[in-house]
């Protein structure tokens, strides 16, 4: 009864450690999603030139793959990985907000 209730607890612990994680996976993917509308809006609103939002959608785009590659790596996101993709998600959101900002003089 011991090693059943050792494993029951190891699983649950393994559990309670691995949800954040998946939250975070969750957490990243939501914010993609909103930086991909502000990119939408640029265009629809002409804040944004062809050329920006092709450059801003490769950048999208690369961030997309690198957190496919790092989900599908082996069990998630690591602490490390969410932080550099919460770093580069940072550095893409203040480009989009400069390029849709920069005025009419692209």
């Amino acid at each position: 009864m011991k090693t059943k209730t050792k494993a029951l607890f190891a699983l649950l612990c393994a559990a309670g450690m691995l949800t954040p994680l998946a939250a975070q996976a969750g957490e990243v993917r939501h914010r993609e999603i909103r930086q991909e509308n502000r990119i939408y809006q640029g265009v629809q609103y002409g804040t944004l030139t062809t050329q920006e939002y092709d450059r801003l959608q490769a950048d999208e785009a690369r961030l997309n793959d690198l957190r496919a590659r790092d989900l599908h790596s082996g069990g998630g996101l690591s602490r490390a990985e969410y932080r550099q993709l919460n770093a580069d998600e940072n550095r893409l959101s203040h480009q989009i907000y400069r390029t849709k900002h920069d005025g009419p003089d692209h």
